[in-house]
């Protein structure tokens, strides 16, 4: 797991750490903006059968939003195209809006964003001027706390978000601003939860460099977490020598005691993570993602 620094596109932090570890083939898992930082899983090699895992988990950031500054981009990267004075806002004004943005609410992805449309990223398109219409999306805010409050002509807050999966945290806060009716922006970012993935086990790429030039490829090695972590909630079913044999060719098999439905890990008897499968109807287990061994 790596902490991104911030002023890095996640792709420049990806092909960076790709080269320390001359790795073949990589991916990151959920983009961060170059201005955010923490948490960016990485995936190396046979791992990356496994990014959509922690593209699809849940996230947690801390934040600092701006109330009475809005810019293109609805972050601090972005020019200023609108002020409103957010003096008379007072912190219980700003709670009780909050609380109207938590749980199931719709979003539209800002134009500065990941986001293809007709085959094209959507910052591409704003870079070029185009305003695309953007149908808005459900996410859910699962808790929207208000960390700090400092008042003024531009009204600072801290915040700290945990949100489902494709939650632009960008558009929250502009969300917010409308809700009290000021433009808005977020001048900080920071991802401190992906999945079950916290920024405590993150390194920095300063760290990973200085283990390559001082290290063995053994050190640099022991900093990356083990394929089945980024799985680990899901059920682990360990498998006979006959059963392990016909999953590896593709066929679906019984498994005494196994879930009804749903993903689970799939292990052999000796233990070995082999990959996930999916529990059918006919309760079956069927492969989905193996390893190749």
């Amino acid at each position: 797991m790596l902490d991104k620094p911030t002023g890095m596109s996640s792709n420049a932090v990806l092909q960076h750490t790709k080269c320390l570890f001359g790795a073949a083939k990589a991916g990151h898992t959920g983009s961060l903006d170059p201005l955010a930082t923490g948490v960016l899983p990485l995936c190396f090699g046979e791992a990356t059968k496994f990014s959509q895992f922690l593209l699809d988990a849940d996230k947690g950031y801390e934040s600092t939003f701006v109330l009475g500054v809005g810019t293109d981009t609805a972050d601090a990267d972005g020019a200023v195209i609108t002020r409103a004075s957010a003096a008379h806002l007072a912190e219980d004004s700003v709670t009780r809006a909050m609380v109207m943005l938590t749980g199931a609410i719709e979003q539209v992805p800002p134009m500065y964003s990941a986001l293809k449309v007709d085959g094209q990223p959507l910052y591409k398109r704003a870079r070029a001027g185009e305003q695309v219409e953007r149908a808005a999306r459900p996410v859910e805010i699962y808790g929207f706390e208000l960390l700090s409050f400092e008042p003024g002509e531009q009204v600072r807050l801290g915040v700290k978000v945990r949100c489902s999966k494709g939650t632009y945290i960008r558009t929250l806060a502009e969300d917010l601003g409308a809700a009290l009716g000021v433009p808005a922006h977020v001048s900080a970012l920071r991802r401190c939860q992906s999945g079950p993935f916290a920024i405590d086990d993150c390194v920095t790429p300063e760290q990973l460099t200085t283990v390559k030039e001082s290290g063995t490829d053994t050190d640099l090695d022991a900093l990356l977490q083990p394929i089945e972590s980024c799985i680990q909630h899901l059920p682990r079913l360990s498998l006979s020598e006959a059963a392990t044999f016909y999953i590896r060719q593709g066929q679906p098999v019984l498994v005494p005691n196994a879930p009804q439905s749903g993903m689970v890990r799939i292990a052999d008897a000796g233990g070995l993570f082999l990959g996930v499968g999916d529990m059918r109807d006919d309760g079956k287990l069927a492969p989905k993602r193996l390893l190749a061994r």
